[in-house]
């Protein structure tokens, strides 16, 4: 089971890890209802290396980014049910709106985004790879969102007039 931590602790655990040779793989995002296309996703990323690190939106961020009727599931609870996945070792909150400073804190070795995103657009990228490391995408499960559960869940509770 994976830990919860603030970022000056991951920043410390990070640094031991380095030292030890393991290969720390990162990836973020915002995990609201977490559902099989993120455990496949997390299972993945954590096949490139030895130690993930999922940096995850806080609540604050995560209304900038998708509206203010979101998260669903508050930052803490997003957090513990990540850090209790297998695959997943260390999880940090982050409160911008892109995780470039926490990546340029950790530095990873390996920066993985889903494959809905360009390599050359992954914050972080010039970060990682001018320490040597590598960018990779994830090809998603097809039609595995929380917006399409989101959305199932609205059509079921408020039916559509006829």
């Amino acid at each position: 089971m994976g830990a919860v931590l603030l970022r000056n602790n991951l920043i410390e655990i990070r640094q031991q890890l380095k030292k030890a040779g393991k290969r720390v793989v990162f990836t973020n995002g915002c995990f609201d209802i977490l559902h099989r296309g993120h455990v496949d996703y997390l299972s993945k990323a954590r096949a490139l290396g030895d130690i993930l690190i999922i940096g995850v939106n806080t609540d604050a961020s995560v209304q900038r980014l998708k509206g203010p009727t979101r998260p669903i599931v508050q930052e803490d609870d997003r957090a513990a049910v990540l850090a209790a996945l297998a695959v997943v070792d260390y999880v940090c909150l982050f409160d911008e709106d892109t995780p470039h400073e926490l990546i340029r804190a950790l530095v990873p070795d390996i920066l993985v985004k889903g494959a809905d995103w360009s390599v050359g657009d992954i914050v972080g990228k010039d970060i990682v790879e001018a320490a040597g490391g590598t960018v990779h995408t994830i090809e998603f499960l097809p039609n595995r969102s929380t917006t399409n559960i989101i959305q199932k869940i609205v059509q079921t509770v408020v039916p559509r007039s006829s």
